[in-house]
């Protein structure tokens, strides 16, 4: 079975919770509005999100290797090339994380530290809060 994959970590353009709701086996963000319910795919609004994240890897890709290899205290070329090549076949993982979705833990650790999607009833993602690192300054 498909996951929504930022249960959780969604609102309405109103600030309102999105909902998930499975048609079949199909998840759906569920946008609520004029009492209406608009039932959104929610791979479609996932896809949007992780358009983004693909979108700031591939601009920043060799600060995101060499930050993943500081996160693992490795530095060895054999990491650095398991490192490279996961984020060359960042698809190929995103196709499994629709699948086994990403852990509750994970994503109620993004909504603490600020991620949000927002969404439109038609499944546009409107707006997204991104968490973001803060140099020595503070800022």
């Amino acid at each position: 079975m498909r996951k929504a994959l930022f249960e959780g970590l969604v609102t309405d353009e109103s600030g309102n919770a999105v909902d998930v709701a499975y048609i079949g086996e199909d998840p759906t963000y569920v946008v609520t509005e004029d009492g209406f319910k608009y039932h959104v795919d929610a791979q479609r609004v996932d896809e949007q999100v992780l358009d983004v994240f693909r979108q700031q890897v591939s601009e920043n890709q060799n600060l995101v290797s060499d930050g993943m290899l500081k996160m693992m205290g490795k530095d060895d070329l054999f990491t650095k090339a398991a490192v490279d090549s996961s984020l060359r076949n960042m698809d190929k993982n995103f196709a499994t994380l629709f699948e086994q979705g990403i852990p509750e833990q994970a994503r109620m650790y993004l909504g603490m530290l600020g991620f949000r999607v927002v969404i439109n009833r038609q499944g546009d993602v409107v707006k997204m809060d991104m968490p973001s690192a803060t140099d020595e300054s503070g800022e």
